[in-house]
């Protein structure tokens, strides 16, 4: 299949390998469940808790070991935020991209990729409204989107 918005073709990704278990892992589901959640109060993201578990604890995948996601545990323990971590993340990159074409006018390139990251985020955000994840208003705005990503 084609990529989005490039005429690439290509593999998709990485596979995960087939142990599911790791030998050298201590930790048990419960324990494993505190430390995400200590880490979701300390403030780190999803990905920063799997890299985080992966570095300093040794465990290879939360998934294997408690049959949940990251973003399970944290919603599970009401610490996620309103907004989906990917649709945050795309938002940020817009903000940091117009303030880029603020002080670079002439930036052509920046502007198509601003284009396109607006693009992603409305799809995104037409994904969310119909399963009930975002309400049915919500709708993209620069301002708006400024303003979410200072707080």
């Amino acid at each position: 299949m084609a990529r989005m918005h490039s005429r690439k073709k290509g593999k998709s990704g990485s596979k995960k390998p087939m142990e599911k278990i790791a030998p050298w892992v201590t930790y048990n589901k419960k324990e494993v469940e505190e430390i995400v959640v200590k880490l979701a109060k300390q403030g780190l993201k999803s990905q920063q808790i799997g890299l985080t578990l992966r570095d300093k604890y040794g465990v290879p995948s939360v998934r294997a070991l408690t049959n949940k996601k990251v973003v399970k545990i944290i919603k599970e323990n009401n610490l996620y935020s309103e907004l989906p971590e990917d649709l945050v993340n795309l938002l940020k990159r817009a903000v940091r991209l117009q303030d880029h074409l603020g002080l670079n006018k002439k930036d052509y390139t920046s502007k198509r990729g601003l284009e396109l990251t607006e693009s992603k985020i409305r799809r995104l955000s037409k994904y969310y409204r119909s399963n009930k994840i975002l309400p049915k208003t919500w709708k993209y705005d620069p301002a708006q989107a400024r303003l979410l990503i200072k707080q």
